[in-house]
This record gives structure tokens, sequence and C-alpha cells, in this order.
């Protein structure tokens, strides 16, 4: 299993070791390119989503470059931070969601959007966002980074969906759900931005 993992961390030198020194001189720092590479990721969801997948394959290829290149230049740049780590890898699931969503809509290629309902993007995406701010907060804390703040923890997941069960409104609830489970991902993201910059 090392000798694979020494292969492949090889195989991905002999990408970056010549793009890394060109791309410093261009000034782009680590997040950006985490970030850069977070948007070609969801061009290639949506060029995926709409049936175009040789298109969105290469799209989505180009993306995993980007991928390589920004542990690689943060370490070319002696820029390993906190953030950058936590950043990184929860774009790297945000992407994952993505890339999956997009498969949703590909289930009837042709009939898009037609054979998706919005319920189930809506079950998609709040299980997304669970997810979400459940492991910004485990990886954080992975960094020694406290990460218990928010506005909708677990508790009040399982508080919404009750009620939306109980009332038979399971779409409100999983609408409620969604927006409040970003809008968590968000403060929890700031918090460990903050925190990394003390």
């Amino acid at each position: 299993m090392s000798n694979f993992q020494d292969l492949r961390r090889q195989a991905g030198r002999l990408i970056t070791d010549p793009l890394v020194p060109l791309i410093s001189r261009l000034r782009l720092t680590p997040d950006i390119m985490t970030a850069i590479g977070l948007v070609v990721n969801l061009v290639a969801a949506v060029v995926i989503g709409f049936g175009h997948l040789l298109w969105g394959g290469l799209i989505f290829l180009l993306a995993g470059l980007f991928d390589l290149l920004d542990g690689a230049l943060a370490r070319y740049m002696q820029k390993t931070t906190p953030f950058g780590a936590l950043f990184d890898s929860t774009v790297d699931r945000v992407t994952e969601g993505a890339l999956f969503l997009s498969f949703i809509f590909i289930t009837g290629v042709g009939a898009w959007p037609y054979n998706v309902t919005f319920q189930l993007v809506l079950i998609f995406l709040a299980l997304i966002g669970s997810f979400l701010t459940s492991y910004i907060r485990a990886r954080a804390e992975g960094l020694n980074i406290d990460c218990t703040v928010g506005l909708f923890t677990r508790v009040e997941r399982v508080i919404i969906l009750t009620l939306g069960l109980l009332l038979s409104q399971v779409f409100i609830a999983l609408a409620i759900v969604v927006v409040l489970s970003f809008v968590t991902v968000g403060q929890r993201f700031v918090h460990v931005l903050r925190q990394a910059r003390k």
C-alpha cells in the first residue's frame, strides 16, 4: 500500500513540480488556487447537469489539477496554515457534493429539468448542508481550533425536522434546514479564519 502511495506522490510531483514555481511568480496564494479550483469544479457540475458529459469530464479533470497545485504551492511557499487545510478539505467536500448533485440531473438526460423534482434537490442540499456543518467543526477541532459556534447545530436540525414530520410539512422543514445549515457553515468558516489569524 505504501508503495502505491509513493508512486502516486511521485506522479503528482511530476505534474506539480514544473508548475509551482511559475504559479508562485504570479503571486497566486494557495487559498486563491483552492478558490479557483472550486469555481472550475462548480462549472464542471453545471455542464454535467446539462448532459454534456464529455466536456464536463474534461473540466472536472482540469479542476483536479488545481486540487493538486494548491497543496504543492502551500508547501513550496511555506504557507501551510490551519485555515488553508480547513479551506482545502471543505472545498473538496463541496465539490464532491456538487458533482453528485449533477448526477441527479442526468438521471434522464434529454428530459432535464422536468424529470428532476425540486423536492429531490432539496433533500440532497439538506444532506450536504448537515454534513458540512458537522464536518467543519470536526476538521477545525482536529486542527486544535474550537468550533462550537453557529446558529444551527444538530439539535436545531433534529427539532426542525421533527416539527416538519409532526405537522406534515417535511419540505418546509427541509428548506429551513438548507438555509440555516449553510448559514452555519459560513459562520463556522469565518470563525476558523479569525481564530487562525490570531
